[in-house]
């Protein structure tokens, strides 16, 4: 039996937001963009991954009231997910990102585990984190 991960999803609260982001500042391309009756699904990913797609949803979309009011008042805390990315060029990647006005969580560091890496919070408040290995 094979598994391969096909999509993985974050919560945003800023579709357009999202997208100017993930699409126009990290450079992902978007795979589709639709709008349900419980929210916007947009779902990007990396040019060298066609199999793998990060939806943006809405936060708590499809889910109870109490539910949705909670996780997107852990969203506003950035106490949800996040993703990590690998890339060749951490410090230009960093450049890039942070000329962006994105919040920076942590500069490029060398960690002890064999890799350099930083971390920014997307519009939204969820980590996205660069990683390079050495």
């Amino acid at each position: 039996m094979t598994l391969t991960i096909r999509n993985t999803f974050l919560e945003v609260d800023d579709h357009d937001a999202a997208l100017a982001f993930y699409h126009d500042v990290v450079g992902l391309e978007v795979r589709m963009d639709v709008k349900t009756e419980f929210g916007r699904w947009v779902t990007v990913g990396p040019k060298g991954q066609p199999e793998l797609g990060i939806v943006l949803q809405t936060v708590g979309a499809g889910r109870p009231p109490q539910d949705a009011d909670a996780l997107r008042a852990l969203l506003a805390k950035g106490s949800l997910g996040g993703v990590v990315f690998s890339t060749d060029d951490v410090d230009g990647l960093f450049e890039t990102v942070s000329a962006s006005g994105a919040e920076v969580m942590q500069e490029p560091t060398d960690m002890p585990y064999g890799v350099r890496d930083c971390a920014f919070r997307d519009p939204a408040g969820n980590m996205v984190r660069f990683i390079q290995a050495k």
